[in-house]
């Protein structure tokens, strides 16, 4: 509530140079005085919500969902693939399909009919670290009921990534992008981004940062219905 401005008092005859000294409403403070207090905390109280506002799910289907808390930005935002797209085969810019740490090709086309959950990593990203405990155990929990796991690492030599795949006991593919070429065409800005697609190929959902197990959890839930 803004507080109306007292006006100073009027009508008084004074000498030059012999004006008394003016007492507000709080000590020495005018009406005016408060007033401009006022503003300026309302104004800075605003400034500071909309700069530190957490950022929320933004909840699926949205059409460009914010990056959610410690996304690893790579460069400039983006859009990514959208909701309702089919993703495009996981090949190289030469057509060749990514291989996984075995150099055995992963495809798309080789899951079609169970949910699959990509993942767009690398080891030295700390949110993608933090999470990688959570997306083991999510896959421990519902690879019995088909959902498969593709864990695209990014730009990475394989040697890093079976010693860190041996040190958390990661059992899910991960396949290899050396160039990024996938996760160009994918529309990937940045690190851990998460595409979540049905079992009739198409995008469900998808988040641009980390996620926690049992946002992990619903997500698997609603793309294996």
């Amino acid at each position: 509530m803004t507080v109306p401005p007292t006006s100073d008092q009027a009508g008084s005859a004074e000498a030059p140079g012999s004006r008394p000294p003016t007492h507000g409403l709080i000590g020495p403070f005018t009406g005016r005085h408060l007033v401009i207090l006022v503003a300026t905390v309302a104004g800075v109280t605003a400034l500071i919500l909309v700069l530190f506002q957490p950022v929320g799910d933004p909840g699926r289907g949205s059409e460009v969902p914010a990056p959610g808390a410690s996304f690893f930005l790579l460069g400039e935002e983006g859009t990514g693939l959208a909701v309702g797209q089919r993703p495009p085969e996981l090949v190289n810019d030469a057509g060749a399909p990514l291989t996984d740490l075995d150099g055995q090709p992963v495809r798309l086309d080789d899951y079609i009919g169970r949910p699959v959950w990509i993942v767009f990593w690398a080891s030295w990203c700390p949110p993608c670290q933090a999470e990688t405990p959570d997306i083991q155990r999510a896959y421990e929990a519902y690879a019995g009921d088909g959902l498969e796991v593709i864990a695209i690492n990014v730009e990475e030599p394989p040697e890093e990534i079976r010693a860190y795949a041996e040190t958390y006991g990661l059992t899910y593919p991960i396949a290899l992008d050396p160039d990024a070429s996938v996760f160009r065409r994918f529309g990937v800005f940045g690190l851990p981004t998460h595409y979540f697609i049905g079992p009739d190929g198409i995008i469900r959902d998808r988040w641009f940062g980390p996620l926690t197990l049992a946002s992990m959890n619903a997500r698997i839930e609603a793309i294996s219905q």
